[in-house]
């Protein structure tokens, strides 16, 4: 994981420890003031909410505890952990980007690719101008280096 990556993750756990529970609880206070709670769906949604936050709170506090924290690598001569790297695809002729990331941060959507990923192991290590081929659930690729930032 890189910093960045657990600086969010720390700004989200306290956001959800502090906001998000006092929201909760408020809304659990709420709902009980209106009586009879067996037939209370507010009280039942709202008590819902709340063990969802708690389990995800968890699971935040597990991840920062586990955390491998690593150095973005800012050299421009190989492909390395959170190194931004042009291809193109040798098939289609596109240009693609693409951030090697840990397998938690990854967001094949966003460009954010897993170092463990079929893409991510073909591209760790390369220099610009190489071009490296892997294989992928679709078949065989080609993706030449164009930069590397």
């Amino acid at each position: 994981m890189t910093a960045e990556a657990q600086k969010a993750l720390q700004d989200e756990l306290e956001q959800l420890e502090t906001v998000s529970r006092k929201e909760i609880a408020e809304r659990i206070k709420t709902a009980r003031e209106w009586g009879d709670l067996k037939e209370n769906s507010e009280y039942h949604d709202a008590k819902n909410d709340q063990a969802h936050l708690e389990t995800k709170i968890l699971r935040i506090r597990e991840a920062l505890l586990n955390a491998d924290v690593r150095e973005v690598q800012t050299s421009t001569e190989r492909v390395g952990f959170g190194s931004k790297v042009e291809v193109e695809d040798s098939k289609s002729g596109k240009t693609l980007t693409y951030t090697l990331v840990s397998p938690s941060e990854a967001v094949p959507g966003e460009g954010k690719l897993s170092m463990d990923s079929p893409v991510g192991k073909a591209l760790e290590g390369a220099k610009v101008g190489q071009t490296v081929k892997l294989t992928t659930p679709r078949g065989t690729k080609e993706l030449k280096i164009l930069s590397i930032g």
